[in-house]
């Protein structure tokens, strides 16, 4: 957005002179209070109807808390655990066990890089193959030793590349959903940034879906989608509109079970207050998954899924209408 380039300066004009004020013995407060007067009703009038595409721009802020922020933040003593234990080890997709609210859960998380050497390593977010199996073998594990699972969902999608490819990523992504679907135990799932198609999915198949504020969960990207329909990436704007992607939206769908409120201007603007409120929400969420009967959470979970989605069945034809003519094309 355009005048969050304003925001920005005006918050470090009155840090400046926070630090006059206490520096140099001016009293420079009512300045300030005039000023943050100022930034506050800016923020109000910016934030107050922002677009689908201004939300998709919020949830890909670079500035935007991460998942090993809040493992670090709303979790205690993550321990993480590597390895697919048939090809190797994807830093894209995190993996371990931390405290929540006094009980021990399993994790899963997906990390993007802050900087060009760890977006290398984290393949900007989007997972391999290994990852997907490393996210089975970590439900397995959980279901075990009876942890609640909880998934933390910020990528783009599943790494697209020829590696992904052959060592059969579609496969791999099939058997993490399946692995999702027969959990015994409560599973949480959390969009906090962006949740990307297959690569979202397949550790998103959980008995309650939440999402921040700002968050956006879709098959395809904005991006992605206008290319296909347009052959014009310029629509993007449209085609985030048209995706129904925020989580607004997918809450009155009843895609999506409950909306984690952010600060104005989202989570970056205050990462400590939306690490409070996911932590509360998780806790919450958890308390009322793991007084339900193990049979009934999965019954549940399969009826959730399999009532997901529309369709218009085909006109019946009237046996007695002339057949259409070879090759034709009935509407």
């Amino acid at each position: 957005m355009s005048d969050e380039r304003t925001l920005d300066l005006l918050e470090a004009k009155i840090e400046e002179l926070r630090q006059l004020n206490s520096a140099d013995g001016i009293d420079l407060s009512k300045e300030i209070a005039r000023l943050e007067e100022k930034l506050d009703h800016l923020r109000q009038k910016l934030y107050a109807n922002l677009s689908d595409w201004e939300r998709v721009k919020l949830a890909r802020h670079p500035k935007r808390p991460y998942a090993l922020d809040y493992l670090q933040s709303a979790f205690e003593g993550f321990y993480e655990l590597r390895g697919d234990r048939v090809v190797g080890d994807d830093r894209a997709l995190l993996a371990g066990l931390a405290r929540l609210g006094g009980r021990t859960v399993v994790v899963l998380a997906q990390q993007k890089g802050r900087t060009t050497e760890e977006n290398k390593e984290r393949y900007f977010g989007m997972p391999r193959p290994q990852g997907f199996r490393k996210a089975r073998r970590a439900i397995q594990l959980a279901d075990r030793f009876g942890f609640p699972l909880v998934s933390l969902i910020d990528t783009p999608g599943a790494y697209p590349g020829l590696e992904a490819e052959e060592h059969n990523v579609g496969a791999t992504i099939a058997e993490s959903l399946l692995a999702m679907a027969e959990a015994r135990v409560p599973t949480l799932a959390v969009v906090i940034g962006e949740g990307g198609s297959g690569g979202a999915l397949a550790i998103g198949l959980a008995d309650c879906v939440l999402m921040l504020e700002n968050a956006i969960f879709s098959v395809i990207t904005p991006e992605g989608a206008a290319s296909i329909l347009w052959k014009d990436k310029d629509k993007a704007k449209e085609a985030a509109s048209a995706l129904q992607m925020t989580a607004d939206r997918l809450l009155a769908l009843g895609l999506i079970d409950g909306i984690i409120p952010e600060p104005l201007g989202g989570a970056h603007r205050d990462a400590a207050k939306t690490s409070a409120a996911l932590q509360s929400e998780l806790v919450r969420r958890l308390a009322e998954l793991e007084v339900i009967p193990a049979e009934d959470r999965r019954r549940r979970r399969d009826a959730r899924y399999r009532a997901i989605g529309r369709f218009r069945p085909a006109p019946m034809r009237d046996p007695e209408a002339p057949a259409a003519p070879e090759g034709a094309v009935r509407d």
